[in-house]
């Protein structure tokens, strides 16, 4: 089961965040998706709609933090991912990734060859 979880703004809407695993053919790596809508079940619905058909949300694990919020809302279409962080203790600080639409995860590469 994803990690994932929830946070209710002021105007009434929700922001989601599930850890999923990654739909790309060669990701081996878990990703972090956040979806803005007016419920639970709207953003829900919108990541199905876009083929993550195995997406649900039991408890509230893994709430957005506050620059996931942020990020999301400014963003034009309120569905972004990026590379779920390592929960891993390292010494090593690694600068964090940028979110990236939707679109750049579930895009296909283009057929190669002849």
């Amino acid at each position: 089961m994803a990690a994932g979880g929830f946070c209710m703004l002021p105007n009434g809407s929700v922001v989601v965040a599930l850890n999923l695993p990654s739909p790309a053919a060669d990701g081996a790596a878990a990703v972090r998706v956040l979806v803005v809508a007016q419920n639970r079940a709207r953003a829900l619905t919108r990541l199905r709609n876009l083929g993550l058909r195995a997406v649900y949300l039991r408890g509230n694990a893994a709430p957005p933090s506050p620059d996931e919020i942020t990020a999301v809302l400014h963003h034009p279409d309120g569905l972004i991912w990026r590379t779920a962080p390592d929960n891993a203790v390292s010494t090593i600080v690694s600068v964090p990734e940028l979110w990236r639409p939707i679109r750049a995860l579930l895009r296909r590469p283009a057929p190669s060859g002849t």
